[in-house]
């Protein structure tokens, strides 16, 4: 049996949230239920008041492998560090310096789409090294 799980985030913004972490993890946004051409069909058919219409969106893998990934609407901003992050593989292949290189070029892109690069840490005898971002709502995350 296989086990799918949905990765949830609180957001000010769920379509901007959604829009950024499409961007990064090359999903696309989750289709309505069928039977509905349009989500705003859906929730006109379920009685959703039209302002509540933007209060959720959810992305999921191009491919269909991976979670389905959903963002909620919540009033409180975050306040502390995550306690869950998500890694993003950027080059899974490689190592040293040119890894590192391919990591920094993901940063400056992401950075345009609004994340913030937090800390990079330097490959070890451990480790191939990672840079610390936030994405625009401060939810940190690794480039791997």
């Amino acid at each position: 049996m296989v086990m799918e799980i949905q990765v949830t985030f609180d957001a000010k913004d769920p379509r901007r949230l959604a829009d950024f972490w499409a961007y990064v993890l090359h999903y696309r946004r989750d289709d309505p239920p069928e039977g509905f051409a349009t989500w705003e069909e859906f929730a006109t058919a379920h009685g959703i008041p039209e302002d509540e219409w933007e209060n959720q969106d959810a992305i999921i893998p191009r491919d269909g492998t991976g979670p389905r990934i959903y963002f909620q609407r919540v009033p409180e901003p975050k306040t502390a560090k995550n306690r869950v992050h998500l890694d993003v593989p950027v080059a899974p292949t490689m190592t040293g310096e040119p890894f590192m290189s391919v990591l920094e070029a993901r940063a400056d892109e992401l950075e345009s789409w609004g994340a913030t690069r937090l800390r990079r840490h330097e490959p070890t005898s451990m480790n191939r090294g990672w840079i610390v971002m936030a994405d625009p709502e401060g939810n940190e995350f690794c480039l791997v």
